[in-house]
């Protein structure tokens, strides 16, 4: 999607600690003619400075930089200067990819890798990503962006989860651009008893959904993991699909097992959600329950129309609380759900759906 030239142009300010990053990017974020970089910064003190001074639409944020870095400024300008982000992380860094999950965390709306380091000069390899990550900050939905993240305590490092390897109950999760800020609050909050298995398709590369889930792991009651090629699924557990490839759920011996799929991506991501849903149903049946959740595009609505169509649950993310919208509505349009409800409601509505099953089963 462009933006319509009678429409204003979004006005973006460029944080980053090399001037040669700096001008790149401005040059990058203005070749489209969609976007107009309004001023720059060289640290996060100093953006803030710029962002106050500019108040840009959109701003650009480098991850790693001196006297404040972009973690630092990001928790800045949620608080008092709220407005879409978008940051820029160096590939190849552990640091930097466990600080692009937090920020995402803390409200970010995407992220976009620098292929070689702080310093790329091979930036422009990625740029249709960055003007990509820039119109989805130009449509985000600010009460989204504003609405408060839930702090969720650190587990106990001693109070293992129950785990059981018996599994008829299953929940899909899909969620893209303001996914892992939604998936923050609700997947601490489902308990670790329910008996259910949780699958999660968040639209993010390699190397990201394993600090995604190391990062869930933390808070949350259930044990939360990358899904590993016939790992025979368990109760009580939840599975993030690893970027880059699909996740499905297939039949086996032994059970229900996880299959990873290295093939086509499915509406130009993987892992893709429908190929997910679809397999769900086919060894859950009327027992998947399906959610949608904050992003752009229409993934997961095929399959969230599938699990409705067994007679299964689905369950969608209001607008209002949507980074986002794109997902939710497509869903809905598809095949309609059985709740839409706030981001702050998804679990307890997870829960309620689930001891309906199986009070009826």
């Amino acid at each position: 999607m462009t933006i319509p030239k009678s429409v204003k142009k979004p006005s973006v300010v460029v944080i980053d600690d090399s001037a040669f990053m700096r001008k790149l990017i401005t040059e990058m974020v203005q070749s489209t003619d969609e976007f107009v970089v309004i001023g720059t910064g060289i640290n996060g003190e100093d953006g803030l400075r710029e962002i106050r001074e500019k108040d840009p639409d959109i701003v650009t944020l480098d991850i790693e930089m001196p006297v404040m870095d972009g973690l630092a400024a990001l928790e800045q300008i949620m608080k008092v200067l709220p407005r879409p982000v978008v940051m820029l992380s160096a590939a190849g860094s552990t640091k930097g990819t466990d600080m692009t999950i937090h920020a995402l965390e803390l409200g970010a709306v995407e992220f976009v890798r620098k292929p070689s380091g702080p310093i790329s000069i091979d930036l422009v390899t990625v740029r249709e990503q960055l003007i990509a990550a820039l119109r989805a900050a130009a449509n985000t939905n600010m009460r989204g962006l504003k609405s408060a993240l839930r702090k969720t305590p650190l587990k106990s490092p001693i109070e293992p989860a129950p785990r059981t390897s018996a599994c008829s109950l299953a929940v899909a999760i899909a969620s893209s651009t303001g996914g892992p800020r939604a998936l923050a609050e609700i997947i601490p909050m489902i308990p670790s008893d329910l008996g259910i298995a949780v699958f999660v398709v968040q639209h993010m590369p390699k190397d990201f959904t394993r600090s995604l889930a190391q990062r869930l792991d933390l808070t949350s009651p259930m044990p939360v993991a990358e899904g590993v090629d016939n790992e025979v699924v368990a109760a009580n557990r939840v599975y993030l699909a690893p970027g880059g490839v699909h996740m499905i759920v297939a039949e086996s011996p032994a059970g229900p097992v996880i299959r990873l799929d290295s093939g086509p991506p499915v509406w130009g991501v993987r892992p893709a959600a429908d190929p997910l849903f679809k397999s769900m149903v086919s060894i859950f049946g009327k027992h998947t329950i399906g959610v949608i959740l904050t992003g752009m595009g229409r993934d997961g609505a095929e399959g969230l129309r599938t699990v409705r169509a067994a007679g299964g649950t689905a369950v969608v993310q209001d607008e209002s609380s949507s980074l986002i919208y794109g997902m939710p509505q497509a869903a809905l349009a598809a095949g309609g759900a059985d709740h839409v409800v706030g981001v702050s409601d998804i679990a307890k509505t997870i829960v309620d759906a689930v001891k309906a099953r199986k009070a009826t089963s």
